[in-house]
C-alpha cells in the first residue's frame, strides 16, 4: 500500500495546481499578446483544472495540518501559508467562475483586467510555495519526529562527497542494520563516508 498521510497527499497534490495555474497565466499573457484564439482555450481550460486542483490541495493542507506535530514558529509559517493559499485559491476561483459564465462575451477591456487579476494571483501563489517550501525546507514540518531524530544522527557522522570514492556495496551475507558501516543503496554516486 501506498501509506499515504494527509502531508504526504498534500505534498503530491501541490504541483499540478502550480503547473497548471501558472501555465494559465502564461497563455492568458498570450492569447492579449497575440490576440490567438488557441492560446485562450488553453489558458481557459487550464484554469479550469487548475483551480480545481487547487481547492483539492487546500483542503488536504487542512487536513495536514491536523497531522503534523508542530511548535509556535511552525504554527506562524504555517498559518501564513494557509492564508496565502485562501487568496490563491479565492483569486484564480473567481477567475476561473467569471471565464466560465463570461468567456464568449467579453471585450479588450474585461479580458485584460482578467489577465492582470490571474498575474497577482500568480504573485500570491509564488508567495504561496515559498512559505510551503520554509515549512518543509526550513522548519522540516511533515517529517515525523523519529525520522528527523534518525536523519541528525546519520548527519552527524562526517559524511562527505569525494570524486573517485567508492561506496560500501552490501553483499548477499550481509544483514542490513547489523553493521555500523554506511551502506548506500545501488547505483548512488561514488563519495566518502
Amino acid at each position: 500500500m501506498l501509506e499515504y498521510d494527509w502531508p504526504r497527499l498534500h505534498a503530491a497534490l501541490n504541483d499540478l495546481p502550480i503547473g497548471l495555474l501558472l501555465t494559465a497565466v502564461l497563455f492568458d499573457v498570450l492569447a492579449l499578446a497575440t490576440g490567438r484564439e488557441s492560446f485562450r482555450q488553453v489558458s481557459f481550460w487550464a484554469l479550469i483544472v487548475g483551480a480545481v486542483g487547487g481547492a483539492a490541495a487546500v483542503l488536504s493542507g487542512l487536513q495536514a495540518e491536523e497531522d503534523i506535530s508542530h511548535g509556535d514558529a511552525v504554527h506562524r509559517v504555517m498559518e501564513t501559508h494557509e492564508l496565502l493559499a485562501f487568496i490563491t485559491l479565492g483569486v484564480f476561483g473567481v477567475l476561473a467562475l467569471w471565464r466560465i459564465f463570461r468567456e464568449r462575451r467579453m471585450g479588450s477591456r474585461e479580458r485584460a483586467l482578467g489577465v492582470l487579476l490571474s498575474i497577482a494571483g500568480a504573485g500570491v501563489l509564488f508567495a504561496t510555495g515559498l512559505y510551503g517550501g520554509r515549512l518543509v525546507f526550513d522548519h522540516a514540518a511533515g517529517i515525523p519526529t523519529e525520522v528527523l531524530q534518525g536523519e541528525l544522527q546519520e548527519r552527524g557522522r562526517d559524511h562527505t562527497h569525494e570524486p573517485g570514492q567508492e561506496h560500501a556495496v552490501p553483499t548477499a551475507d550481509s544483514t542490513p542494520g547489523t553493521s555500523s558501516e554506511h551502506v548506500d543503496p545501488p547505483g548512488t554516486p561514488p563519495h566518502e563516508h
